[in-house]
């Protein structure tokens, strides 16, 4: 008998339908014998359309009550499920974060979990139920609902997964697991069976939507086996798991995906001094601004001690950070001129196979010449490389990769 968490998105539990499926595929597992505790998310669309009731109210709401509000979203959820699987005859419980005992801090709406207190879970679990928890929210010490910001769901359930020594956190999506790229964007992207926490992070942070970063944070932290699974179709989905429990009975893929983003822009200021400082000067206004910059690269430039300094933002704080640097930067350096462009994508390889082979920037580089694909900006880590191309030629890009990297072959790590 196994202990397992599983987390259903919104769109799992999106109608009284799917809510009913998802209590059939949770009797399966308990009809095994195993002990399971779910964790579900606002019926698809809800939270948005709390959202916009606040917004007629007012548009300044305080985030108290904007948790306030938002939470009820969940609440909704837990209890018709928790009917819909006691009316297939199993016994099911359903909790609010603040009653499952998620405590967080008071930063609301992106509060932290700071502890779980879970021998109300574990009596409850070896009673027999099902208990099915309000995934997104917790309660601060003064008892005020909080919730976890973006992903929160997925964090509520790894969380519980780690307090509670789960054998495996399973993550229930509109997916079947985690593909080699976008399978929208390559018709020949393959499922993968295993992937490292590492390069899961990577991938998550480099544009793939599959799972939010801080959930998979969680995971590496608390050696939570995490996997994905589709909510939709039976399978194995894909496991995500440390670098050292990764099937080594062959040798590791030299690429496990490619990720893409195309919500980028970049700016260059041209012609600055090349002087200490002045990246802090160009980038502190611009922080002030909560807005964070990604990839950074500072050219020497063709005029004696000068230099081009050139950043990209996420394409909705393009505007603004031009703003500021035409408003603030420009005046404060003394010199300079903006250039921009927010028709730009980044474009990344990712996988721990990197760190042991070498050529791997290069190949990639004569991938990209050979297709006339223009290299615009370079970052690297240990385990990835990503560029910054024209957004016209972001698909023909990954498709190329995709094949030169033989991710297309039948001989990659995956299942089928």
């Amino acid at each position: 008998m196994a202990l397992y968490v599983q987390k259903f998105g919104g769109t799992s539990v999106g109608s009284v339908e799917r809510i009913k499926a998802v209590a059939e595929k949770v009797k399966g597992y308990r009809d095994q014998g195993h002990q399971i505790v779910v964790v579900v998310s606002a019926m698809s669309g809800e939270t948005n359309r709390l959202i916009g009731l606040a917004s007629e109210i007012n548009d300044d709401p305080t985030p108290r009550e904007m948790d306030m509000l938002v939470s009820t979203g969940e609440q909704v959820t837990i209890s018709l499920l928790a009917m819909a699987l006691q009316k297939l005859g199993v016994n099911a419980t359903s909790y609010t974060g603040a009653q499952v005992g998620i405590h967080t801090d008071s930063a609301h709406t992106k509060a932290r979990i700071q502890r779980i207190e879970t021998d109300e879970v574990r009596a409850d679990l070896a009673d027999g139920q099902v208990i099915v928890v309000a995934g997104f929210q917790g309660v601060d010490e003064e008892g005020n609902i909080t919730t976890l910001g973006r992903g929160g769901s997925d964090t509520t359930a790894v969380a519980l997964a780690a307090a509670l020594n789960a054998d495996e956190c399973q993550i229930y999506t509109d997916v079947d697991g985690v593909y080699t790229t976008d399978p929208r964007v390559c018709s020949r992207a393959r499922r993968l069976k295993t992937v490292t926490v590492e390069e899961m992070l990577e991938m998550a942070s480099l544009g793939s939507k599959v799972l939010q970063i801080r959930s998979v944070e969680f995971a590496g932290k608390y050696n939570v086996p995490l996997r994905v699974l589709s909510s939709f179709e039976d399978g194995p989905g894909t496991l995500i798991v440390a670098e050292e429990e990764v099937d080594t009975h062959m040798e590791e893929p030299l690429i496990s995906g490619i990720a893409f983003n195309t919500n980028e822009a970049k700016l260059t200021v041209l012609n600055t001094p090349d002087i200490p400082g002045v990246a802090s000067k160009i980038l502190g206004p611009i922080s002030d601004a909560n807005i964070e910059v990604d990839m950074i690269v500072q050219n020497v430039a063709p005029v004696g001690d000068r230099t081009d300094f050139t950043f990209t933002v996420a394409k909705g704080d393009y505007k603004k950070t031009r703003k500021i640097l035409e408003e603030q930067v420009i005046p404060e350096l003394g010199s300079g001129e903006i250039k921009g462009d927010d028709q730009i994508a980044k474009v990344s390889l990712v996988g721990v196979g990197m760190r042991s082979h070498a050529g791997v920037a290069t190949k990639m580089f004569r991938v990209l010449a050979d297709e006339g694909i223009n290299i615009r900006m370079v970052s690297t880590s240990e385990i990835k490389i990503s560029v910054v191309i024209d957004e016209k030629f972001m698909e023909l890009a990954v498709r190329a990769l995709h094949t030169a990297f033989g991710l297309d072959k039948d001989d990659v790590q995956q299942e089928g």
